[in-house]
């Protein structure tokens, strides 16, 4: 069984900083990708950023020089650095994995989702 655990998000003004943070837990064997999504009111879930196996990254356009994802030292936990945080970044933000198990499956993992609203 494997769980991921999300963590950080909040209430910030613009123009502010905040930090996600997303672990991995149970049977794992190694992680293929973490990916953070977000999902604002009204609208469908969307990709934000992706770290791969080999640490290449990527981001969406409009966070590009504003976020950072990175992954911890135990290579099981993603970190989300956002700043200079807008409004229109508000939403439900979700972690997302790739994970090969001790079982010999690969399955896709999302976190429970963490809040940030940001006031203008």
């Amino acid at each position: 069984q494997v769980q991921l655990a999300e963590s950080g998000g909040g209430l910030v003004q613009a123009g502010g900083s905040l930090n996600l943070s997303c672990t991995a837990s149970g049977s794992i064997f190694a992680i293929d990708f973490m990916e953070y999504y977000r999902q604002a009111p009204g609208k469908e879930r969307a990709l934000v950023a992706t770290v791969n196996a080999d640490d290449s990254t990527y981001y969406i356009e409009p966070v590009k020089g504003r976020f950072t994802i990175s992954k911890g030292d135990a290579k099981k936990t993603v970190y989300l650095q956002m700043s200079g945080l807008k409004p229109e970044d508000t939403a439900v933000y979700y972690c997302y994995m790739k994970i090969l198990t001790h079982h010999g499956q690969t399955d896709e993992y999302w976190g429970q989702g963490t809040q940030v609203t940001v006031s203008s």
